[in-house]
């Protein structure tokens, strides 16, 4: 199976906020918004391994700014490591400035989300070669990511968590 970079599974998905997708306040519904990460991170993912791909875990979700009614808002998904049969997602939120065209980083998310086969079972995707100086940061970081998520679910006993330790070190 032949490695793929980041840039192979860039997906971009832009759209605009309406009335029926806002809360009281007038802002993007933070649902509204998982939904849309979580379509642009599938067809990142289904990219990178060709195969029928489901969500795994959505592993943080920053809602860090709102999103008002009528904004232009663009959902950037690439994967930012492969591992045996799972990938690791990262989703960057731009929302434009109506008048100047502007774009500013609105939130970010990072999801896993696993391939398989036809009957459900999980298959192996290609490797990933960052090549950016993000992509890199972004490849190195989800070591650790996924190693605290075994921690903490108990698949995996903190002294075999080599990344993590290195943190501390």
């Amino acid at each position: 199976m032949q490695a793929k970079n980041p840039k192979d599974s860039r997906t971009i998905l832009t759209d605009l906020v309406l009335p029926s997708e806002t809360n009281p306040l007038n802002n993007l519904f933070g649902g509204e918004l998982l939904a849309r990460m979580d379509r642009a991170a599938s067809i990142a993912a289904r990219r990178h391994s060709r195969r029928i791909v489901v969500t795994a875990s959505v592993n943080n979700v920053a809602f860090n700014k709102a999103i008002p009614l009528g904004s232009v808002v663009t959902v950037e998904a690439a994967v930012s490591r492969a591992f045996k049969s799972s990938m690791e997602i990262f989703i960057d939120v731009w929302v434009e400035d109506r008048e100047s065209g502007k774009r500013s980083r609105a939130n970010e998310a990072i999801y896993t989300f696993v391939a398989v086969d036809e009957t459900g079972t999980p298959v192996n995707v290609p490797e990933l070669n960052p090549e950016t100086e993000l992509e890199i940061e972004r490849y190195e970081a989800a070591l650790r990511r996924k190693q605290l998520s075994l921690v903490l679910a108990g698949k995996m006993k903190p002294k075999d968590a080599t990344e993590l330790k290195a943190l501390f070190e």
